[in-house]
């Protein structure tokens, strides 16, 4: 086959796929970009301001109070996921790759099942779960004698983004988990063998020899958690509205940016804001990432077996 025929080719396989993305990925990020750098006028027209809808967002207090609140919350809303959902994460992935435990395929199946679900049903289910009304956790929790630590969490300043992201957590803890639990199938019995001959028992032959070959995948699932955390919006909405009340406590950077941009209740929508907070989500999301690829990556070691 002739250069040009195979270059033709290619070009035939990758059409498909590469107008797909570009229409419904690069081209919106591009005119999103490109918007926010605009400022919409009364009679419809955009007049170019630069750099003026970011300076609006960062430092006019009306602006900049809602936008480093979302960014606080969303914050505590990745920091929640990396230090309760991945480690989690992890030890179930060690024990499903324990050799003689049984039912593993049921136990995987059961831990992965609440990720496959819709968000609006996980939301609306826990929302009549935890309901001070009719809800199933008081009588859970009285049962066993511990009545008095219920409360309306999903109603409270201080708990409602906890209790959320608790729920995240619980939906999406099986994604982390076959991550890891992938990787540690792919280590080769002679390794472990190795360690039990040297001495090591199953808990030693973990951290000694698993986990650090796994290193690159725990890294893959903390960028990945960071990358979805900041650009999560469905279950918050679906439990506590575009407000994400009380008091826009449970507000992250996803439902900010649906309120500004589309409008909620008495708020006019703001494509040139709405853009600015979007370009400001894809900067953070963009750091993270790169943070990630050239200063961490870089130092792992990676193993061929």
């Amino acid at each position: 086959m002739s250069r040009t025929a195979y270059l033709l080719l290619l070009a035939v396989f990758l059409a498909p796929a590469v107008i797909i993305y570009s229409t419904f990925s690069i081209y919106p990020l591009l005119a999103t970009i490109f918007n926010s750098f605009y400022d919409r006028q009364d009679d419809g027209t955009s007049l170019f301001v630069g750099l003026s809808n970011f300076t609006t967002l960062l430092s006019d207090p009306t602006w900049s109070a809602p936008f480093w609140n979302a960014f606080r919350n969303n914050c505590l809303f990745f920091l929640i996921h990396m230090c309760v959902q991945n480690p989690i994460g992890l030890v179930l992935a060690a024990l499903l790759s324990l050799p003689r435990l049984n039912l593993r395929a049921t136990y995987r199946t059961l831990i992965f099942m609440p990720t496959m679900l819709s968000v609006v049903v996980i939301g609306f289910s826990w929302q009549l779960i935890l309901s001070p009304l009719w809800g199933v956790a008081k009588m859970f929790l009285s049962f066993f004698g511990l009545g008095f630590l219920f409360g309306p969490w999903l109603g409270e300043e201080s708990t409602a983004l906890l209790t959320i992201s608790l729920i995240s957590v619980w939906q999406f803890v099986g994604i982390p988990m076959i991550l890891i639990y992938t990787a540690l199938l792919a280590i080769p019995d002679e390794l472990i063998d190795a360690a039990t001959v040297d001495g090591l028992n199953q808990f030693q032959a973990f951290i000694w020899v698993k986990l650090p070959l796994i290193l690159p995948t725990l890294g893959l699932v903390s960028v990945l958690t960071f990358v979805n955390n900041f650009n999560a919006f469905d279950l918050i909405y679906a439990m506590k509205g575009a407000l994400a009340g009380p008091n826009f406590s449970a507000d992250i950077m996803g439902t900010l940016f649906y309120r500004v941009f589309f409008g909620n209740q008495l708020q006019l929508g703001d494509t040139s804001m709405g853009s600015a907070i979007a370009t400001m989500m894809f900067l953070i999301i963009l750091t993270g990432v790169m943070i990630y690829l050239f200063v961490i990556q870089r130092r792992m070691h990676r193993y061929s077996f």
